[in-house]
């Protein structure tokens, strides 16, 4: 497991575990990492285990999944359903315990080019490099479910406005979504996009592409644009390896819920050994083991923190 601790200061300060300390720079370090050629690779998290699993594997970025908070919070699917103050929460927490960028749904913004503006601010005050917003209109669904109403093309430029002037670092990424496709065809969502590129976006999100032919012709229509795929198991659009991506013009691809759907089945498969066996031991070699799983955490770096500041025992 790699060390998460950061090292000790020139000051004599120990070595605090990312939990608690501060770390800085991820802004910067995500525009350049958008500026390299590869494409960007950043797994799906809802929760700090999974976020730091991203880290552990080495990925240079995590995103954290609307749809995964939403069903880890408050067991409903992507509906809508969690409020602001919900999914800040969550964000401040994987901020925390990751040292990567943080791509952060966003949602609609929550509201107003005001609300915009403020859940901006509070994003980048957790932590947060990058946030995706879509011109659906509010309460939003599942890119990858019916039901999609869209906002107007102007409502959705005034969000990015409010989002691009309204963020203090200019490295912040503001990322456009359409979800223009299912609803009025490929062609209405790349009218869509360069509007919401020439409004200031930093990344263009055409959700839901049906075809690698669609994922292609977004490539096409928007060559000098950063363009956003994601890869949902499942959904609408077709799990392509990331080097093909990459031919077809995208620097940056989201697997949003792969961990997600993981854990459920690797859950179930679980317990149904258990329920079945009257142990756990079938499962054990698919495992972390208790310590293992606690190095994960820094559990060797919170350890020796708190021993610095333990009281010395009172003499007799």
């Amino acid at each position: 497991m790699p060390d998460h601790s950061l090292p000790t200061p020139r000051d004599g300060r120990p070595a605090f575990p990312v939990g608690l300390a501060w770390t800085e720079g991820r802004n910067a370090r995500l525009r350049q990492r958008l500026a390299r050629p590869e494409i960007l690779i950043a797994p799906g998290s809802f929760d700090c285990v999974s976020a730091r699993l991203v880290e552990a594997a080495g990925f240079d970025a995590v995103y954290i999944t609307g749809s995964g908070v939403s069903m880890s919070t408050l067991g409903a699917p992507d509906v809508g359903a969690v409020s602001f103050g919900e999914i800040l929460d969550r964000v401040r927490r994987i901020c925390d315990v990751v040292s990567i960028p943080v791509i952060a749904d966003g949602d609609t913004g929550y509201g107003g080019p005001l609300n915009v503006i403020r859940t901006v601010r509070e994003y980048e005050r957790a932590g947060v490099s990058a946030i995706q917003m879509e011109d659906q209109e509010w309460p939003k669904k599942c890119g990858h479910e019916p039901g999609r109403r869209l906002a107007s093309v102007q409502e959705m430029v005034q969000r990015i406005k409010a989002a691009t002037e309204g963020r203090r670092d200019p490295d912040f990424v503001v990322i456009a979504r359409t979800d223009a496709r299912s609803t009025d065809g490929l062609n209405a969502a790349l009218e869509r996009a360069a509007a919401y590129q020439e409004a200031g976006a930093d990344i263009i999100f055409v959700e839901s592409p049906e075809s690698e032919a669609e994922l292609a012709a977004v490539g096409q229509a928007m060559p000098d644009s950063l363009l956003m795929a994601n890869m949902v198991e499942g959904g609408k659009t077709p799990i392509l390896p990331a080097a093909r991506l990459q031919e077809l013009g995208y620097r940056f691809a989201i697997y949003p819920n792969a961990l997600t759907r993981l854990f459920a089945k690797a859950g179930l498969d679980l317990l149904a050994s258990l329920k079945e066996t009257g142990s756990t031991n079938a499962m054990a070699d698919r495992m972390l083991s208790h310590g293992a799983l606690w190095q994960l955490f820094d559990n060797s770096t919170w350890r020796a923190l708190e021993n610095r500041y333990q009281a010395a025992p009172a003499k007799a």
